[in-house]
């Protein structure tokens, strides 16, 4: 027989989205059930950023000893033990690990269930072990990775995100079948590790970010060793792996020592058994009003299992407003949300807002654009680092619409501008700040600045300043 329980808030699924939402509620005093059928920390501690950054930060530590001679540093001799590189990578996720342990949250006064669980009726929960019945419940299931329906795949080993961090030895020849985000990450890591790679895409690399920004990735992928294989289509695969891709009414065979699927990810959701609860989803996710609320009044749904995005950081801005909503009965809207994103490629692009192709769909005329290469910054010159630029991009007015950076370390400087468009700020209050010199952060006020540059010098001034002189 199943144990009953009764609970405030049930929760499913222990990632991001999850604990944060089991955390709030428990250190609030509500009896507080969390359900998990895998790993405490989800994919984003376990097979997702921690360990593709782990990752990535060995293979920049290796791909900057081999090319500082810029700077008058000539290293010899870099080897990579791929061992230590892994072990580096399980280290970070045991340190992190505890933040999200079981233990910590069953201190918080969580009871944790760690089994998977499904709906009943419309309010309450069954594992193999209990029955919750709540008074509220918030799916936070996550995404995993999508496989394509691409004949012989299903018989050929392949790797994932959930896969890749258990290798034991470096692939000699690294095929990875997707150049998003997560393909060029890790195609970039890998050859800068020692791996030969070919990233394959059906459209175009990074297509999704500016084209200009792209460009300065494929260029230093390209700089870096690794075969781009853009425009093409994936029509079979067989034993190797190879894969069998069509080109321009071509047939070309790409063959490797490991295959890495990476085409995107899909919403956790089978076994869930929504349609009981009366739970509207489809392909892209639950379906949700702007306070992330189901087409059930009692469920709400947060993270990739929402539909919204597929970010760690948009999870956990989620998990505030379903706390607001749900606890409080608060107003939030999640629609309202701006969502910075970033890849960790070198360099790294990072955006917030509109770009610029967007803008001018919706905007048409009223847009204006600031762009500023980061070879204008001082810092970057005497890091002797200047690839990529900034580009704002405004209505006539100043409403700052969206940035994109891309460039070392842009992912840590987007923070400004994700603060500008939360908080509505002024292009004119960003200006009136003062950016430490000499940053890389300092391109984000002189994009502002630049705005105004126009109107500051234009003839009108001029004439205005030649009058005010007399009278200072």
């Amino acid at each position: 027989m199943s144990q009953k329980i009764k609970a405030d808030l049930a929760v499913i699924g222990a990632g991001s989205g999850g604990l944060s939402v089991a955390a709030g509620a428990a250190q609030l005093g509500l009896k507080v059930v969390l359900f998990e059928k895998g790993e405490m920390g989800g994919d984003c501690l376990n097979y997702g950023c921690v360990p593709s950054k782990a990752l990535i930060a060995a293979a920049s530590a290796a791909h900057e000893a081999r090319h500082s001679t810029h700077l008058g540093v000539t290293s010899t001799g870099v080897a990579v033990d791929f061992a230590k590189v892994m072990a580096h990578v399980s280290a970070t996720i045991a340190t992190i690990a505890p933040v999200d342990s079981q233990e910590r949250f069953e201190g918080l006064g969580v009871r944790v269930i760690r089994e998977p669980a499904r709906f009943v009726d419309a309010r309450t929960l069954a594992s193999e072990s209990v029955r919750v019945k709540a008074r509220k419940i918030v799916v936070a299931t996550g995404s995993r990775a999508l496989i394509p329906p691409i004949p012989g795949l299903e018989t050929i080993a392949h790797l994932t995100n959930e896969t890749v961090f258990e290798l034991k030895a470096l692939p000699q020849r690294l095929i990875v079948l997707g150049g998003g985000p997560i393909g060029v990450e890790l195609g970039q890591a890998f050859r800068r590790l020692g791996s030969e790679v070919v990233i394959i895409e059906a459209e175009d690399i990074l297509g999704r970010e500016d084209p200009a920004a792209a460009k300065v990735v494929v260029e230093q992928l390209r700089a870096d060793g690794v075969e781009l294989l853009a425009g093409h289509k994936a029509v079979r695969v067989e034993a190797g792996p190879t894969i069998i891709l069509t080109h321009r009414d071509q047939e070309i065979r790409v063959s490797g020592s490991h295959l890495l699927i990476a085409v995107g990810r899909k919403p956790s959701l089978e076994g869930l058994d929504l349609e009981r609860a009366g739970i509207a989803y489809d392909r892209a996710g639950i379906k949700t009003d702007r306070s992330l609320r189901s087409s059930n009044r009692r469920v709400f749904a947060v993270g990739d299992a929402a539909g919204r995005g597929q970010f760690t950081h948009l999870a956990g801005a989620h998990a505030s407003l379903v706390v607001r909503r749900a606890l409080f009965a608060l107003p939030v809207n999640a629609d309202a949300l701006q969502v910075p994103r970033v890849t960790y490629c070198d360099p790294e692009i990072a955006a917030i807002g509109l770009g610029e192709a967007e803008a001018r769909k919706q905007h048409g005329a009223d847009v204006r654009v600031q762009t500023l290469e980061v070879s204008e910054n001082d810092r970057a010159q005497a890091e002797g680092d200047t690839r990529g630029f900034g580009k704002l991009v405004t209505t006539a007015k100043g409403k700052v619409l969206g940035v994109t950076l891309v460039g070392r370390h842009a992912g840590d400087q987007i923070h400004l501008w994700s603060l500008a468009l939360s908080a509505g700020l002024r292009l004119s209050q960003l200006t009136g700040m003062i950016a430490p010199y000499p940053t890389r952060g300092e391109i984000g006020k002189r994009l502002a600045g630049q705005f105004y540059t126009p109107a500051l010098f234009s003839d009108r001034t001029r004439r205005l300043v030649s009058i005010l002189k007399r009278f200072a």
